[in-house]
């Protein structure tokens, strides 16, 4: 999506395979992450919702956690999104959105994520996922702020989180006419 200039101009597939406008968070702080069930860094998921609940209770619908499960690496995501969603929810008590399953790299990517990728390149300018539970964070303007590694926990990203909820949303640009 060429003319894209946030994240939240973009439809991901939800759960059900339908396209989910991401303009229904608009206004709000976002971490963005690609996940996987059968991964070593399947436990973040438990860190994950752990940040998204405390956060929420200090700052009540200004932030949420989007979860995006993905099969590319290692093959750690194989299970259908019914099966996901129930894995989630059992074992980690999941209440965030946990979207359908996406690809994040290669011909067949989600428009969303080469959207995010080009924004906040990784080390070296890498514009690929390197791995299951890479994070970006998003302004509550829909801006890619931060992006971090998979081996970054989501109880080290409170203070990033808040200080991006403590920000006002860019004001539009009011035309004089």
């Amino acid at each position: 999506m060429a003319s894209a200039t946030s994240v939240f101009d973009f439809k991901p597939l939800n759960k059900k395979g339908e396209p989910a406008p991401l303009s229904a968070y608009a206004g709000k702080v976002l971490l963005i992450v690609n996940t996987a069930s059968k991964c070593g860094f399947t436990p973040q998921y438990g860190g994950l919702e752990a940040l998204y609940q405390k956060i929420e209770a200090s700052h009540p619908g200004e932030f949420v956690v989007l979860g995006f499960p993905c099969n590319q690496f290692g093959g750690q995501e194989p299970a259908a999104d019914d099966q996901i969603q129930e894995f989630c929810q059992i074992n980690y008590g999941v209440s965030f959105p946990i979207f359908g399953k996406t690809e994040v790299n290669g011909d067949n990517a989600d428009p969303l994520w080469e959207y995010i990728k080009s924004e906040k390149p990784g080390l070296m300018g890498m514009k690929r996922v390197k791995w299951n539970f890479e994070k970006f964070l998003i302004s509550r303007d829909g801006k890619v702020v931060e992006r971090w590694a998979s081996t970054k926990k989501p109880e080290t990203l409170e203070g990033d989180v808040l200080k991006e909820i403590a920000k006002k949303a860019a004001e539009p640009v009011k035309s004089e006419l």
